[in-house]
């Protein structure tokens, strides 16, 4: 059962994945979280963000946004940038993960996710049978109902590790 909340990789910053690596295992799909794992919760695309997106295209990785969030908050990812996505995806359940294989062309085999959170990023990864990244948080600075989250994930967190 824990092991549907153990990210395969964590790393500090998702500017810090080693994507030459996901490349040459074969992974060709990469699906990103946007709050806390590109920027900071609610913000816009940063400069930064449009650039790692633009380097993974130019690698010949294909990017995928699946969201709990509404569309307009996906769309300010979305100006500099063409990515496809999901908003309002009902993560933790796998579905619209399947939906980005397929809108992707890719088999599961060939896609990770990149997320900051282990109950809904994490979780919905899992149970779409991909590997999963969790990232440190862009920013501390949260909503009410992320924070307490957050303190709900701390002890399977720690029980994962054990």
């Amino acid at each position: 059962m824990l092991n549907k909340f153990k990210p395969d990789i964590e790393i500090d910053s998702v500017y810090h994945i080693d994507f030459d690596s996901l490349f040459d295992e074969g992974i060709r799909g990469i699906i990103f979280d946007i709050d806390n794992t590109l920027v900071a919760h609610d913000a816009p695309r940063t400069d930064e963000s449009d650039a790692l997106i633009k380097k993974l295209y130019d690698k010949g990785f294909k990017v995928f946004f699946v969201s709990n969030n509404d569309e307009d908050r996906v769309k300010t990812m979305l100006l500099n940038v063409n990515v496809d996505y999901i908003h309002k995806a009902g993560k933790p359940k796998a579905a619209n993960y399947y939906r980005a294989f397929e809108i992707m062309g890719l088999d599961k085999s060939q896609v990770v996710a990149v997320g900051d959170q282990l109950f809904t990023d994490c979780l919905g990864a899992k149970n779409a049978g991909i590997k999963f990244i969790k990232v440190g948080i862009v920013d501390k600075k949260e909503p009410p109902h992320i924070v307490l989250k957050r303190i709900l994930e701390k002890p399977v967190e720690i029980l994962t590790k054990i």
